[in-house]
């Protein structure tokens, strides 16, 4: 067979090919090492035993041990050697992946490896067959003493470096890079039209139904569609509106108490209502639910420098055994949440998070809306009359116009009532009893004699 550099100069976009093959190769060479490699052995191919044949568990089980990774992970790994032409299989020729089953597989001649740059020309592989007759005398007494192990090994050998460098039309060469690369086409349409197949149909008069209803209830807030009570500081320059609407207002008005009863989600969204729905949970012994909530909202929302530190704290406070605050998840999530907080990131409370908000959605969202909490609220809602400005007095309120507060005296506002409103939050019962339990604990231990003071 006859072997030549056909490739153009590709320059630059060659040099990050190599840098793959190299790592690759590293990997491969650690496979074969005799004492920590993949073990190779005579395996049986139908009537024939190959020698120093390795299977696909072994090669995927091989490389989720030396990285460290998951199944699925190391069988993508295994495919790309196979598809690289590292590793030729035994049976299937067509199709270079690994299968993690009892499938053959053996290890390419480094003569074949893709970093020799030995590509082989469009017309030596349409000539395949005449080199074979030209070059059959020469052949032809070491055909005869062959050994049919031999023959099979070195027809796959060739057979999977044809199918690397010369794919079938239509396939995915994994040998391609730079502008040249291209991807199958048919993937991305096969899963989207199976995911299309498995979607559950919703009839056009159902989700009319539901757009409809959405519209219906949400027109009497649609500020296109409904009037600005009292009225609309950007017309009028009166800032009632905004006053009444303030994120932590002591008295709320009766459109915002009744956008919490639309869904939770309205209810968690408004500071306002949170503290309501905070104040109803302590009151229920179970305000450990949303503060866990809010801890994983500030974690997936906050500064990187501190995620860490935040992931412990959530940790420590809420799920460790023992916790002050500990809440009530299922194992399952619980165990893809401790394995998650070995390398903890922005999401890596997302499961226990979403398993606390459901539980508040069906549970304590329900009850909320019927407790005394929510009617005292409701009771105390205001509900501002409309402002009817003349022309004379919209003129005249331009003319005073004053410039707006400051966005960061608002926010001072807003931190302070937060602390006047923790002040005079009523007592966590389950904090204080941990705290004397701890006191306890403490005073159980002997303690040093009293010193003598003396009285002035």
């Amino acid at each position: 067979m006859t072997i030549r550099n056909t490739l153009r100069d590709h320059g630059q976009r060659y040099r990050p090919r190599m840098a793959c093959l190299k790592k690759a190769e590293k990997v491969l060479l650690e496979m074969q090492d005799p004492c920590t490699g993949v073990k190779s052995q005579p395996l049986r191919l139908v009537i024939t035993t190959i020698p120093h044949a390795i299977t696909g568990e072994d090669i995927v089980s091989w490389l989720a041990d030396r990285f460290q990774t998951g199944t699925q992970e190391a069988r993508h790994l295994g495919s790309m050697l196979v598809a690289l032409g590292y590793i030729y299989p035994l049976q299937n020729h067509k199709r270079l992946v690994i299968k993690p089953d009892a499938s053959l597989y053996r290890f390419q001649t480094p003569y074949f490896w893709p970093t020799q740059q030995l590509p082989v020309e469009d017309t030596d592989y349409g000539e395949r067959e005449s080199w074979r007759l030209m070059q059959a005398k020469e052949q032809y007494r070491y055909v005869l003493w062959e050994k049919k192990p031999d023959r099979v090994v070195f027809e796959c050998q060739e057979r999977a470096y044809w199918v690397v460098h010369r794919p079938p039309p239509g396939t995915v060469s994994a040998m391609d890079y730079g502008l040249d690369r291209r991807v199958d086409p048919n993937v991305d349409e096969m899963i989207f039209t199976q995911q299309s197949i498995m979607r559950p149909r919703v009839k056009s008069s159902v989700s009319i139904g539901a757009m409809v209803k959405y519209c219906s209830t949400y027109s009497g807030h649609d500020p296109f569609l409904s009037k600005c009570l009292p009225s609309n500081p950007w017309l009028t320059d009166d800032v009632t509106y905004w006053k009444q609407n303030l994120h932590n207002v002591e008295i709320p008005t009766k459109m915002r108490v009744e956008r919490w009863t639309f869904s939770f989600r309205e209810l968690l969204s408004d500071p306002r209502g949170r503290d309501d729905f905070r104040l109803f949970l302590k009151k229920e012994f179970s305000g450990e639910n949303l503060a866990f909530w809010e801890g994983c909202e500030d974690l997936k929302w906050g500064t990187a420098a501190t995620m860490k530190e935040k992931a412990e704290q959530i940790y420590k406070t809420f799920l460790a055994r023992g916790a002050p605050r500990w809440i009530n998840i299922d194992g399952k999530t619980m165990e893809i949440t401790v394995s998650g907080l070995k390398h903890p990131h922005r999401y890596v409370l997302d499961a226990a998070q979403t398993h606390i908000y459901m539980l508040m959605k069906k549970d304590s969202y329900g009850r909320y809306l019927k407790s005394p909490v929510f009617k005292e609220t409701t009771k105390k809602a205001v509900c501002p009359e409309e402002h009817k400005f003349t022309e004379t007095q919209l003129e005249h309120n331009a003319k005073n116009r004053r410039p707006s507060v400051s966005p960061i005296v608002l926010w001072q506002q807003e931190q302070e009532q937060k602390a006047k409103m923790a002040a005079s939050a009523p007592v966590d019962i389950t904090q204080v009893m941990s705290k004397l339990s701890k006191q306890g604990r403490e005073g159980t231990k002997v303690a040093p004699p009293p010193r003598a003071t003396s009285r002035s």
